[in-house]
């Protein structure tokens, strides 16, 4: 990364998931008119470590380890940080103060993600013969992660580090997931995530509880490493 750019980076501690209901945080469909890919140089302009804006965001960024669906790092992920749009990196720092007054806090997942990943969660589709996750739109062939404007996170307890129970593990393929379809305490903190991101612009993806994005003018896809 240049130097000049101000990055911000999450640790995240993040619970184990199911390996066979995962899937990868789709996103809704991106402009086709967003197909060219910007230079690494512009990338480094744009886009901003998470935890330089607020270091108290916890990060587990699970397509660098082999804790995710294809049971293997994919590449582009070459380091545990999370980076985004500065515009929606400064608006997750702003979340992370308001849940701060209720003893609660992030935890990030997913944030940037280069093209090239998105690339292998399709080739991965395809070699274990499930294109029905394409279909139902758990995986994306061209993901708002490659404009650094998702993010998928859940909500902390401050005062243990537990994640809160939000009804399934990130990345399930199941209607389970869809932010609408829990019961007692996951609904309940379902809602209080998305009171909070969409309290800051960010908008819910109803197909997953976790998958949040953010829009600004003429976004560019990017497929910087991340490192």
């Amino acid at each position: 990364m240049r130097a000049t750019v101000a990055f911000l980076s999450i640790a995240i501690a993040c619970a184990p998931q199911q390996q066979n209901v995962q899937s990868v945080a789709a996103a809704p469909p991106v402009n086709t008119a967003e197909t060219a890919i910007a230079p690494d140089a512009v990338a480094d302009t744009l886009l901003a470590d998470v935890r330089s804006v607020d270091p108290t965001i916890v990060v587990d960024l699970r397509y660098a380890t082999a804790n995710n669906f294809t049971g293997a790092p994919l590449p582009g992920y070459q380091a545990n940080r999370a980076y985004a749009r500065r515009e929606a990196a400064a608006a997750l720092a702003r979340v992370q103060r308001d849940l701060r007054s209720q003893g609660l806090g992030l935890k990030v997942f997913d944030a940037y993600r280069p093209v090239r990943a998105t690339l292998a969660m399709v080739d991965w589709t395809e070699r274990v013969h499930r294109p029905d996750l394409l279909q139902d739109g758990y995986i994306a062939r061209r993901s708002r992660h490659n404009l650094g404007l998702a993010i998928d996170l859940t909500l902390l307890d401050l005062a243990t580090g537990s994640e809160l129970e939000m009804g399934t593990p990130f990345d399930t393929f199941s209607a389970a997931a869809h932010t609408a379809n829990a019961s007692g305490m996951a609904a309940v903190n379902r809602q209080k995530l998305k009171a909070a991101m969409e309290g800051e612009g960010f908008l819910n993806y109803d197909q997953e509880w976790w998958h949040y994005t953010f829009n600004v003018p003429n976004p560019l896809r990017f497929d910087r490493p991340i490192r």
